[in-house]
């Protein structure tokens, strides 16, 4: 594959035959199709593998060798294919606070995209894992806003920072917060450095993969298996060998799974650790 993009080939990868005007029906059909055919992962920095950015990288990896890749990965991808279509693009940064306080200072390691379309701007972002937002958001604050999957909204946190918050069971949960300056591709180069590399990144210690199918959503935190259906409850599964969880893998999230020699030895360590 040439070390640019090939958007028929992307297009066809995910399954998306729709219209290619950049238009709020199109950037929909766009994520939709994403999200459910290029699932979230992390194997390389597991592995101790390079995750490469530049648009060539990242169509041979999640495009040609059907596999994922964590939110650099998923929204610089999405970003260009949106460029070529003719939508105005732009990166921006957030701090995760999934599972802290709200007030936590945390790196601005996430990545997301503002897409502007005729009657606004729209916020875009198809590399959060097991929540991965699945439709796209006016970037209007305190609206609920119905998804494929779970509803989200805005909250506005002071002028010009938002937090993207989903609806989770009775309550509001924040997963980041973020601000409009847009960024540059050198700034995420050097965040995922830090994510691929450093000791205290939770990317090199512990699997993360995730993915949104149609009715529900498959997440997989190493060795812990769970499927939930909309509608419905969660059913979790201790995977308790090397094989099950390359069955995972590749059979619930979709991942053709690299050739590598540690692979079975890294799994074999994952499906040991306690319940």
């Amino acid at each position: 594959m040439a070390d640019t993009l090939d958007l028929d080939a992307y297009l066809q990868h995910i399954g998306y035959s729709g219209p290619r005007s950049p238009t709020l029906a199109t950037l929909l059909g766009l994520v939709g199709c994403h999200t459910q055919t290029i699932p979230f992962e992390n194997l390389n920095p597991l592995l101790g593998l390079p995750v490469e950015l530049d648009i060539g990288s990242l169509q041979r990896k999640l495009v040609g060798s059907g596999r994922g890749g964590y939110c650099y990965e998923h929204n610089l991808l999405l970003a260009e294919v949106l460029r070529e279509l003719g939508f105005e693009v732009s990166g921006l940064a957030a701090r995760v606070l999934w599972g802290l306080p709200e007030d936590a200072i945390t790196p601005r390691s996430h990545m997301l995209l503002r897409v502007q379309l005729d009657d606004g701007p729209r916020i875009v972002d198809v590399g959060f894992g097991g929540l991965t937002l699945t439709g796209v958001l006016h970037l209007v604050p305190g609206l609920p806003q119905e998804t494929p999957h779970e509803r989200f909204r805005l909250t506005s946190l002071s002028e010009g920072h938002y937090a993207v918050q989903a609806e989770l069971g009775a309550e509001w949960k924040t997963l980041y917060r973020f601000d409009l300056q847009p960024q540059e591709r050198v700034d995420y180069e050097v965040s995922n450095w830090y994510l691929c590399h450093h000791p205290d990144s939770h990317f090199v210690h512990g699997l993360m993969a995730a993915r949104a199918a149609p009715g529900g959503r498959v997440t997989l935190r190493n060795n812990q298996l769970s499927i939930w259906r909309l509608g419905g409850e969660t059913v979790r599964r201790t995977l308790s060998s090397a094989a099950e969880l390359r069955a995972a893998l590749e059979t619930d999230l979709l991942i053709a799974v690299p050739d590598v020699p540690e692979l079975d030895e890294t799994l074999q360590r994952l499906a040991a650790l306690p319940a």
